[in-house]
């Protein structure tokens, strides 16, 4: 089975500044196909007649900037919710690591799983309040950025309505852990090699894979959840969601009996098309941003390259490393004094 790796050469605001760098460009670049996917969940009237025409039909009524819409709060809500996540992230798997430094795949994704909990339980109101701007017509805006967004939501609706859902997080973590786990425990065999040997492009794809059966096993969850956020007595044709429904379960009996079972799976299509995109520039803007800290911590001889400095402990971390530079200079210059006296 496969393992991951601990990697200790970047400082916690590192890791953050580079998840954070990589996360805002590829969801700003991919924000479109996100509009897209979350109003044929919510499945307003944009999105009756398909994948494509959701496009055209967006553009036409509300203007280019509306594949934008949450767009920013999305981006903010990403630090908070990057920040925790790795913090709960490293704190659980340095309870199950070995004593190489390794942890089983699937406690690495099961680690995974409750830090995405942990991370989504601080920072939910956000993701109510990108799924209310994102359903609502910017033409007609009830809410105008995130703080005015809070508080009518806060003042209206009570501190509920910023939590309605997020038990359809919890869940849907569930099937999306076994599908990471079902992609991961088969790499070996689909490559025929080690997974030590899979190169970037490899990891990529893998990454890719797994993203796609992952999101799409816990999609239901997902379709059920924004209809959740974006349901309101308070909205325009409350929220522009299709079914009406009291609770999580009707939600999904509603669904079920108005539309179709594969209405659960409305917007997977956007899913789909947004995955290698997205994923394809998380994973270079991310190793592009962790080279330049790599080579700003000593580890490797160019920001452009991989290329290990030589004469550099890999294994030292950048404060470990920055104490023994400070010691080996501190001995030079002690040397060179001797020298001098004699």
């Amino acid at each position: 089975m496969a393992t991951v790796k601990k990697d200790d050469r970047l400082t916690s605001s590192q890791s953050l500044v580079c998840v954070g760098f990589a996360g805002v460009f590829s969801k700003t670049v991919t924000s479109p196909l996100e509009v897209v996917k979350i109003l044929s969940q919510i499945g307003t009237f944009h999105c009756k007649r398909g994948f494509m025409h959701s496009f055209v039909f967006i553009c036409q009524n509300e203007g280019l900037r509306a594949f934008w819409k949450g767009n920013m709060v999305s981006c903010l809500r990403l630090f908070p919710y990057s920040a925790i996540h790795l913090a709960t992230y490293k704190n659980i798997v340095h309870l199950h690591i070995d004593e190489q430094g390794d942890i089983s795949q699937w406690r690495a994704i099961v680690a995974g799983g409750l830090a995405g909990i942990s991370a989504a339980l601080a920072t939910y109101p956000l993701e109510v309040v990108e799924t209310r701007l994102i359903a609502q017509n910017c033409q007609e805006p009830t809410y105008r950025g995130l703080l005015h967004s809070l508080s009518i939501i806060y003042r209206n609706e009570g501190l509920q309505a910023l939590y309605r859902g997020f038990s359809l997080t919890v869940l849907g973590a569930v099937p999306f852990s076994v599908g990471c786990y079902a992609v991961y425990v088969n790499l070996d065999k689909m490559w025929q090699e080690r997974h030590v040997r899979f190169t970037s492009l490899q990891n990529f794809i893998n990454g890719c894979l797994a993203a796609g059966v992952a999101q799409t096993l816990s999609f239901p969850f997902e379709t059920v959840k924004k209809k959740m956020q974006a349901q309101s007595l308070l909205l325009p044709h409350c929220g522009g969601v299709d079914v009406h429904f009291n609770g999580m379960i009707d939600c999904f009996r509603q669904v079920i009996k108005n539309k179709s079972v594969m209405a659960l799976w409305s917007g997977l299509t956007a899913n789909m098309v947004k995955i290698v995109p997205y994923f394809g520039l998380l994973f270079s803007c991310f190793e592009m941003s962790k080279q330049v800290c790599l080579y700003r911590n000593g580890y490797i001889i160019s920001p452009l390259s991989y290329k290990l400095k030589p004469g550099v402990d890999q294994s030292l971390g950048p404060y470990e490393l920055q104490e023994f530079k400070r010691y080996l200079r501190n001995r030079k210059s002690q040397s060179s004094s001797i020298g001098n006296r004699w």
